[in-house]
């Protein structure tokens, strides 16, 4: 029944959009790439119903952001992968028809906007549906042509870090992809970097899953293969592991699962269904988690038209994402490497049982710190369940905020609780899912903000540690 109502919301939504005036949209997505696609996918259908908009992708929706729009002449704003946790600020700035589509916790407030959210219905937001996904379901009502975009909601689900096939909603929009030709569903190991980097590269690095003797040491990684009759190269040129033989991929399969016996209750679960994108050449695009990536560097460097494009198939900007890419991976490499520097300098890394502070000041890029959080959480660099809360200032005199937790399968902790718990002794909020949240404050609350975050975090690791 609750699919039924949420299917509900979205064809009453569109019902209520249709009886507008044709009229220039405006719409405002977020940055990552769940929100590019979202983006995206709303463009293309207005694209193909001739509704002109004008489209801008932000990374938070706040005062000064909602001020400019109330200056613009649009009668119609759109607001994707992004506005539910802001309904109470949008509502103070914009008297104008409201359209959300978002997979966010909502603010719990009254309003009469238009509010497309499965969080409404008892679904959760943060594993069952994407932003784009709900923009997806919307523009298919809209349009039916836009099931030609159905992988770009895919896409987004799992730059979200959503599961597909155990996901009714999202396992729908995958069929829609399958069904157009899409994209192609195999079995395989479940590690980043199979259509771009050499294979021992991939292990080096893979942290999702994490290979006990292996990730983090390239020589390691070597010998493992030479172990296991795996040749890395071929002609002189490093192989990569879309390019191993059906035996050389048995081997290394099941190489992995016995070094992981012991330390995973499941070793088995490096395998998994990989989204190949069957328009795609081989590439950063062919692989819908390292294409989700790709998108994410566009938006986290600012180059968020270069996004969209790409979403778009726009060739030429596509070349340039993929550039962009290289840049992207460079500032990882230089965050992660400010890291591990100061690591033992309590100035800027506190270290407690239970949880991290990471303080990068200007350190580290503000749209990178949650990338940063999101890698060590996976580096296996703490114990399981430990939560990593980071911080980087902006180039506006504010702190950008950003909460993960450490291991592949954590405990269903609310990040997003708790971080809202923190900043709401300093007056502000969060905003984000169960599983990553993230803030902004000014820069003078900084030190107030990290007293209130020890105090809390100490606490609920008392908690955790008496359950």
């Amino acid at each position: 029944m609750k699919y039924e109502n949420f299917f509900k919301d979205i064809e009453n939504a569109v019902n209520k959009f249709r009886q507008l005036e044709k009229k220039p949209v405006r719409i405002i997505s977020h940055l990552d790439s769940d929100g590019l696609c979202a983006a995206s996918i709303l463009a293309k259908a207005f694209q193909n119903e001739n509704i002109p908009f004008s489209l801008s992708i932000v990374k938070q929706l706040n005062q000064e952001v909602l001020k400019e729009l109330s200056h613009e002449d649009y009668s119609y704003y759109f607001f994707t992968d992004i506005g539910s946790g802001q309904i109470s600020l949008i509502k103070s700035f914009l008297k104008k028809q409201i359209f959300i589509l978002d997979h966010h916790k909502p603010e719990q407030t009254n309003h009469d906007f238009i509010h497309v959210n499965p969080h409404l219905h008892k679904i959760n937001g943060s594993t069952e549906i994407s932003g784009s996904g709900v923009v997806y379901l919307f523009a298919k009502q809209l349009n039916p042509e836009i099931t030609a975009y159905s992988h770009l909601a895919i896409i987004g689900a799992i730059g979200d870090i959503q599961n597909i096939e155990d996901s009714y909603l999202n396992k729908q929009i995958l069929e829609d992809a399958i069904k157009n030709n899409l994209i192609e569903v195999k079995t395989g190991l479940r590690i980043f970097g199979a259509q771009t980097k050499p294979l021992h590269k991939v292990l080096e690095y893979s942290t999702d899953p994490y290979i006990p003797g292996i990730t983090g040491s390239e020589q390691a990684s070597l010998r493992f293969l030479k172990e296991l009759g795996i040749e890395p190269k071929a002609n002189k040129e490093w192989k990569k592991l879309i390019h191993l033989s059906k035996e050389d991929i048995k081997k290394l399969v099941t190489g992995i699962i016995l070094r992981r016996i012991g330390i995973e209750k499941k070793p088995e679960d490096v395998l998994g269904p990989i989204y190949i994108l069957k328009n795609e050449e081989e590439g950063p695009t062919k692989d819908a988690k390292e294409f989700s990536t790709l998108l994410n560097s566009c938006g986290r460097l600012g180059n968020h038209s270069l996004g969209i494009g790409t979403c778009l198939n726009n060739k030429k900007i596509k070349q340039k994402a993929i550039s962009n890419l290289i840049n992207y991976k460079r500032e990882i490499v230089q965050s992660l490497n400010w890291f591990y520097k100061n690591k033992n300098n309590a100035s800027f890394v506190i270290e407690h049982p239970g949880f991290i502070i990471i303080n990068a000041e200007d350190n580290v890029r503000e749209t990178l710190i949650g990338t940063l959080a999101s890698i060590i959480s996976k580096s296996n660099l703490y114990q399981k369940d430990t939560i990593i809360l980071s911080l980087a200032y902006t180039i506006d005199d504010h702190i950008k905020i950003s909460i993960r937790i450490s291991g592949a399968k954590p405990k269903d902790i609310d990040l997003n609780q708790i971080l809202s718990e923190i900043t709401s002794k300093i007056g502000y909020e969060s905003g984000g899912h169960l599983s990553a949240a993230g803030a902004l404050i000014p820069q003078e609350k900084e030190q107030e903000f990290i007293t209130y975050a020890i105090e809390i975090l100490k606490n609920k690791a008392i908690e955790e540690v008496v359950n």
